[in-house]
């Protein structure tokens, strides 16, 4: 056994911790590449908007043409007859038009639309694959998973409620204002601006105040859903301890919460409508009043006056909107920012620049070189670790829980880097602070590799078995995607599993339940060990393979397992030490340390700590 150090690079630090929520405009212009990927859409889209509201603002000046046109005097209808009769077929020709470039808007954009969500929906889902074990240990299912459904469907409304409700509207206001000054006078303008200025400036100082109730309920539902699917899938533990009433309890207490705050953001909605009411009742009778006043002077016709007022209509019951379409952007960025907040996570164990795959040669062996190692800060799990698994050997790792064995498999798959982080106990001086060890696998340092090459070169069978909600030749076919029925079923049989598949009504298609909670634990544990059979990776590691299995299962599993590691590389991690005897060299862990290690037969003359706990399970019948 060698004990010597090694280089290593400085731990990297965890996932940031995500920081004050971003500004508006960064979010959209994080939020803009994704749609300029479909910039001919965009600016068809645009085109199209223009030719709507151009259509709809010629609408009321056709209105006010029609209207004129009607004021005629007795004995000369007829002769006018065709003036009203082209008003009318040019006043449902813009009608349709308006109608028309707006759905045209609609089919143009929705790609767009829809490809912008789908693209950033993929790379945050790509994204939280590649973020560290420590992230996924601690987050919280429920409540990421409702931020990344209102984050899509909030890109959905943002574009909706922007491009075919804010911008239009605005840009019909300037055509209106233009027409109004330029064909009446100034004052018509200036009221409908000074009403616009009000209405603008009143939804916004009360929306932006609202907004924290909007978030303080999202916050509320969020943690009522995590509280929820938290209990779900935890329903046996619930039965168990006759706990519904507690967890009924503890929704509620989530759900009482969401209730009051969505009590608040309904009432201030309900000050914030008020208000825009009454702005909106002001300035339309001040617009009507003016004109009333310029139609009795002679100064306008009725036409004008109909024409002002569908403007004045046309208008405002956009605006009737403004606040529930602000109120929604608000809260479709804030959903949109959560969502790039996870995007933003930084990965703990990132690729190294311009990594390379693992190059292997036939069957590599594995070596740990004075690998220290700690979780937190004040917690060191390995204290100098070094072992080497020869090319084509097993290794088992024994000793009590707690003592690290666990560890140097997630440390192998490069779930974690090795080293111990600053101000831990087992911290090296300052000198050697940046050496945690290294691990190499055909002599590669698995951090200067990629990480898909190591971990495709890696098969395990963990203690603790999770499932895909699937069938049970999904799950072993997960293995080897795109392996045939053939190859499923020979891994199945050499997991000793295929004839319980068989004799089930539905075969290799009986779905194994959330988590694979349809099946026993040895059950899983099979499905698990055939899954890495199909794999058929140079290096295995056994975690517990067979802790779940009985007896006779175990010794038949334990002699496909052994014909399994033939020629391969294997770590195997057990407690039962019947399971190792026949491993090339058995380690011995304690508090981190290897305290022991040769093959079976030295351990046990050495009457040492392996002697002491084969001594104890053999009493007890292991």
């Amino acid at each position: 056994m060698r004990r010597h150090g090694g280089s290593s690079s400085h731990p990297l630090p965890p996932e940031a911790t995500p920081g004050a929520p971003r500004t508006d405009w960064a979010t959209l212009r994080r939020l803009f590449p994704y749609l300029w990927q479909y910039k001919w859409r965009v600016l068809a889209a645009l085109l199209f908007m223009i030719g709507a509201k151009a259509a709809n603002v010629g609408v009321p000046v056709l209105l006010k043409n029609l209207v004129d046109a009607m004021d005629v005097k007795p004995g000369q209808a007829a002769a006018l007859l065709v003036v009203p009769v082209g008003l009318l077929l040019a006043y449902g020709g813009l009608r349709l038009a308006t109608s028309l470039f707006t759905e045209l808007r609609e089919i143009i954009f929705a790609k767009a639309t829809q490809g912008a969500a789908r693209s950033i929906a993929l790379r945050t889902f790509e994204h939280l694959h590649a973020l560290s074990l420590r992230f996924h240990l601690e987050r919280q299912t429920g409540g990421m998973t409702r931020d990344i459904e209102r984050g899509v469907r909030g890109i959905e409304s943002l574009i909706s409620f922007s491009l075919f409700s804010i911008i239009p509207t605005l840009i019909e206001v300037v055509m209106v204002l233009t027409i109004l000054a330029v064909k009446f006078d100034l004052w018509y303008a200036g009221i409908t601006v000074a009403a616009l200025v009000l209405y603008i400036g009143w939804t916004v100082a009360v929306t932006e105040w609202r907004t924290k109730f909007r978030r303080e309920a999202n916050e509320f539902d969020s943690a009522a859903h995590t509280r929820a699917i938290d209990s779900l899938l935890n329903y046996e533990t619930v039965k168990y301890f006759n706990n519904e009433d507690f967890e009924a309890r503890r929704y509620d207490e989530s759900l009482d919460r969401l209730r009051r705050a969505r009590l608040k953001a309904q009432t201030t909605l309900s000050l914030l409508n008020t208000g825009q009411q009454l702005i909106i009742g002001v300035g339309l009778v001040a617009m009507l009043w003016r004109a009333t006043q310029g139609v009795a002077d002679g100064r306008m016709t009725l036409g004008d006056l109909v024409m002002i007022n569908a403007f004045m209509i046309q208008i405002y019951i956009p605006l009737n909107f403004l606040g529930v379409i602000y109120r929604e952007l608000k809260q479709s960025l804030t959903d949109l920012d959560k969502m790039f907040t996870l995007m933003d996570r930084e990965r703990e164990v990132p690729d190294a620049p311009g990594a390379l795959p693992l190059a292997l040669d036939g069957v590599p062996p594995v070596r740990f070189e004075n690998v220290h190692f700690a979780y937190e800060a004040d917690r060191p799990i390995l204290h100098g670790i070094d072992f080497e698994i020869p090319a084509g050997k097993t290794v088992a790792v024994v000793g009590p829980s707690g003592s690290g064995k666990s560890t140097l498999a997630r440390l192998l798959y490069r779930f974690y880097d090795v080293g111990t982080p600053p101000g831990s106990p087992d911290s090296p001086d300052s000198r050697q602070r940046d050496h945690g060890g290294r691990i190499l696998i055909a002599g590669q340092d698995i951090r200067t590799v990629t990480q898909a090459s190591v971990r495709a070169a890696i098969g395990i069978v963990p203690q603790d078995t999770v499932l895909f909600n699937d069938t049970v030749e999904y799950n072993i076919a997960y293995g080897r995607p795109g392996a045939d029925r053939a190859a499923v079923e020979a891994a199945a049989r050499a997991a000793r599993i295929h004839d319980f598949i068989t004799a089930t009504p539905k075969g290799y298609a009986t779905m194994v339940g959330e988590r694979g909670l349809k099946l026993s634990g040895g059950e899983k544990q099979r499905v698990a060990i055939a899954r890495t059979l199909l794999k058929n990776p140079p290096i295995l590691i056994f975690d517990e393979a067979t802790s779940a299995l009985d007896s006779g299962n175990e010794r038949a599993i334990q002699a496909e397992l052994a014909n399994a590691a033939q020629n391969k590389t294997t770590l195997v991690i057990a407690h039962r030490l019947s399971t190792v005897v026949d491993a090339h060299e058995i380690l011995v862990m304690d508090a981190g340390h290897i305290v022991e290690h040769g093959t079976h037969g030295d351990l046990l003359l050495r009457q040492g700590r392996y002697a002491a706990m084969w001594a104890l399970q053999q009493s007890v019948g292991d």
